[in-house]
């Protein structure tokens, strides 16, 4: 069965620096988050056709062409799977605006699906953007008769949480599961089901970590 696998961008001088980068188009590759792309292609070599896709951000479509120039396949890039936007935490690296996002992000693993970052997005706005995108790879790649394996890359956060929606995860392990650059979840679509088979390094069990959600790192 093909899978749709979901790929951090690699590293960026904002994430070096702990800085809220949401805004389009955003940072580039570090010299390092250029080789961790490169890696990433070596380490997953595809064993037919694929179908690679990433955001509009600057760090995302980077990522996905290294990748592509290693598998002799040309990304394309959709609108609506960008990273959830910070409003008025962008550009800042302070304690304070982490903990505003942290705090924020915990209550959408709780089900609060409506709380919303200050002049940015709730989860609702979230799902409404990124999910269709899946939808509609998901229809033209996974479910009907020329299947074959889908990589989007994408953002730590926005993966997490849609991840989490798709698969029906376990809150408290999506919340307080890291997911590095270039890390990625890897999901199978199967009657109208969606089955999570790898998040970063773990392969399971994808049960309770905590008593309650707690995000340790909200951006990846």
């Amino acid at each position: 069965m093909a899978r749709l696998h979901l790929v951090r961008h690699g590293e960026t001088t904002s994430n070096v620096m702990r800085r809220l980068d949401t805004a389009l188009p955003g940072a580039g590759l570090t010299d390092f988050g250029g080789r961790q792309g490169v890696r990433f292609a070596l380490e997953h070599p595809p064993q037919d056709r694929v179908v690679l896709v990433s955001s509009v951000a600057r760090r995302a479509q980077q990522t996905a062409e290294l990748i592509g120039s290693v598998w002799g396949t040309d990304p394309d890039v959709a609108d609506g799977i960008h990273e959830v936007q910070v409003g008025e935490l962008e550009d800042r690296s302070d304690d304070d605006a982490h903990g505003v996002f942290k705090d924020i992000v915990e209550r959408w693993h709780r089900g609060e699906i409506e709380a919303r970052i200050p002049g940015g997005e709730s989860l609702a706005m979230v799902y409404e953007r990124y999910l269709p995108v899946i939808d509609d790879l998901t229809a033209r790649h996974l479910a009907g008769p020329d299947q074959r394996d889908v990589y989007v890359v994408s953002h730590g956060a926005a993966i997490r949480l849609i991840a989490a929606r798709l698969a029906g995860v376990d809150p408290t392990f999506a919340a307080s599961t890291h997911l590095q650059n270039t890390g990625s979840i890897e999901l199978e679509y199967a009657d109208g089901l969606w089955v999570l088979h790898r998040w970063g390094a773990v392969t399971g069990p994808f049960g309770p970590t905590v008593d309650e959600p707690l995000v340790t790192e909200p951006m990846g």
